[in-house]
Formats: C-alpha cells, structure tokens, sequence
C-alpha cells in the first residue's frame, strides 16, 4: 500500500483556511494562530508532499493549480474527523447531542410534522437543529457536511458521495386565479412558479410543455405561501404541491382534477461517514 509522508491535521486545516480567505492573517486569525506560524505549516507541509502548493503574485501568495487536490484529500479529511469526533462525543456522554436535519416546507410542515414532534418528545436530550429551504440548497449543505440528513425533492442525479432512501410520490397540481375558467392547456398562464434554478421547478416546466402549455413565468419565490397570494391575487396561475396549496385557510381550487405531476422526495445522508445516532430512527419514521 502506497503511504503518505506525516501529515497533520494542523497541515491541512491550514490549507483550508488560506483557501477560504482573502488573505493569510485572516486566514491566521480563524485558525487562531499568528500568521508566522501559519506559514511555518504551510511551508512544512509542502516539504513533506514535495510539491509546490503556493505561487507568487506581487507581494501576494496564491495556490497553484498542484494545490487543488491536495485542497480536496485536506477537505475530505477534516471532515472525516470532525464527523468521527461528533460521533464519539455522542456514543461517550450517552445520548445523541446535536442532530442537524434540513428539510423543504413541504415535508416538514405538510407531510411529517408529527414526526419532528415524537423527535423532540421521544429524544429530550437531543438538541434539534432543523434548517428549512430549498433541496439545492439543502443538498449543498449536506455535501459540505453541515447538515446529518437532508429530505429532499430527488433531484436529475444525486451527485456522488450522497446516499438516499426513497420516502413518497408527493402530487402538485394547477392551480388558476378566482373566477378564471379552465381551457385546453395551451391556454394556461402566465405563472407565478418556483425559481427557475430550483428541483421542482425544473420537473413543473417540462411537463408543463409536455402536456402543451406555454411556459411564460411572471413572478418567482421559493415560498408556497407566497405563490398562493400572487394566485389569489390574479398574478398568474401556478403548480404547488397538493398538501400545501389545498391546506390552510384559504385552499387553492384545482383548474383540473388530476395531479400535474408527481415529485419524488428522499432522505439524503453522506456516505462513507459515521452517521448521527438518530439518523437511521429518523428515517424509519419518515417511511412508516
């Protein structure tokens, strides 16, 4: 097996640092080290590897294009450790400590709201950080291993490193502005819709064209609620999941009886790492 010469996480996390900021004190100050011995780090790390990591730019130090795996391998470890030492932390004081759950609106206020409260009821002792917002943004912070477990619309191709277990078909429907009667699709719009970078707004327009609508969106938001308004308002027609946009006060009417569509929604974990105790309980009531 080939070998690594000794590094140390000090090494590599320095690397990191120096990446992410805009310069080497600053670098220094989040590591909470002095800029001297950061460089004396970095310059013993490049000793070990053989390789050149930094380049000179005027008075400026920047990575060379050899830094950019190394950058990666430094990232993947720190990572590593981090989760190993957040899992040991948790299995030595007995109980599972922070769980960081990210989950869209509509899974955690629509489908599965009584499972984050039997969360909070039957796991006291667990301190709950739930983030909700769109499934990029999730996924992404997932990847950067800011978040445990991500549920999520299932996006094109679930991009490497990501495991995830399927949880429902969850139907959205058209949806046309009060008093507005329904024709033959063509004649459907203009919308009010989702991002045009998001998941679900990307399954919305093709089968929107599919089925021969004209895709002419006026207004955006990453908000059911706030694309509910614009409906009632007048602003445009819309697609929304069915548990959000009949729930509530004041329920959308559907402009035909069957679902436009279905969208798949998952639960998303890295693999390859030592999961959060609850992760695996977590899931199970999410598909029960």
């Amino acid at each position: 097996m080939r070998q690594l010469p000794a590094l140390t996480l000090s090494q590599l996390d320095y690397l990191v640092a120096v990446a992410d900021s805009r310069s080497w004190a600053g670098a220094a100050a989040t590591r909470g080290v002095t800029p001297s011995a950061l460089s004396q780090g970095l310059a013993e790390l490049e000793r070990r590897l053989g390789v050149r990591l930094f380049e000179r730019d005027g008075r400026r130090r920047t990575l060379a294009p050899t830094a950019a795996e190394v950058l990666a391998y430094a990232r993947r470890v720190l990572a590593d450790t981090d989760d190993l030492a957040r899992w040991l932390d948790q299995v030595r004081s007995g109980h599972a400590g922070p769980f960081r759950l990210g989950m869209i609106d509509a899974a955690a206020l629509g489908h599965w709201p009584h499972t984050l409260q039997a969360l909070r009821s039957e796991h006291e002792s667990v301190s709950l950080q739930l983030s909700i917002g769109p499934s990029g943004q999730l996924l992404d912070q997932l990847q950067a291993n800011q978040l445990d477990l991500a549920v999520i619309v299932a996006p094109a191709e679930m991009p490497p490193g990501i495991d995830w277990t399927d949880l429902l078909r969850d139907p959205l429907a058209v949806y046309a502005p009060p008093g507005v009667v329904p024709g033959p699709p063509s004649t459907w719009g203009p919308w009010v819709s989702f991002p045009a970078a998001s998941h679900t707004r990307r399954l919305i327009d093709e089968q929107l064209r599919r089925v021969g609508a004209t895709v002419d969106v006026q207004s955006e938001s990453h908000q059911p609620e706030v694309l509910k308004e614009m409906v009632r308002l007048g602003l445009g027609w819309t697609v929304l999941p069915v548990i959000q946009a009949e729930g509530g006060v004041s329920p959308l009417i559907r402009a035909q009886p069957e679902p436009l569509l279905e969208r798949r929604l998952v639960a998303a974990r890295r693999n390859g790492r030592l999961p959060h105790p609850l992760t695996d309980w977590f899931i199970k009531q999410l598909v029960a």
